[in-house]
């Protein structure tokens, strides 16, 4: 398959040596799923849905791969694995968590896999590292670049940068 390019992925931890967490993620991508383009700073952030858990540490990267959305989902959740995720729930705490925010302008919506992801438009720990990597990346249902889907959240979580782009 052809490399696609203008995939956007989220990672997000609180558990353990977070920044660690995210160090690790980001090599296991690089060697597994493919080239990374963009990454955005890491941004600390107060829990969402669950409040009483340690604040997240998250991050937007841009990748290359020649995966199939599907299998990129596969990979990611290997990744995951390897990390040591274990579900603990819905929103709770996590030591990794790699969501698929957008792969280029698909659309799908199965039972394994929707994109793109279905809560982006409701999360500033999700936009504001994806307005810093392509703001002008346009949603394909919404038809709304990101700095616009910004201005329209409703949340109001706190979300603040941590240290300057790492690759």
């Amino acid at each position: 398959m052809k490399s696609i390019k203008g995939i956007y992925l989220l990672l997000g931890s609180n558990l353990g040596d977070r920044m660690r967490v995210l160090d690790d993620t980001r090599i296991l991508i690089k060697e597994k799923v493919g080239k990374i383009q963009k990454i955005s700073f890491v941004y600390e952030t107060e829990p969402w849905g669950i409040r009483n858990q340690p604040s997240f540490y998250n991050q937007v990267l841009e990748i290359q791969t020649g995966l199939s959305p599907h299998d990129l989902l596969k990979s990611l959740q290997d990744i995951e694995n390897e990390i040591g995720k274990i579900k603990l729930g819905k929103w709770r705490e996590r030591l990794i968590d790699i969501d698929i925010l957008y792969y280029d302008q698909l659309i799908i919506d199965d039972e394994y896999l929707t994109l793109p992801h279905p809560e982006i438009q409701n999360r500033k720990f999700t936009l504001i590292p994806m307005c810093e990597v392509n703001p002008d990346f346009i949603h394909p249902i919404f038809n709304n670049i990101q700095k616009e889907l910004l201005l329209k959240c409703p949340d109001k979580l706190n979300v603040w940068p941590l240290n300057t782009n790492l690759v």
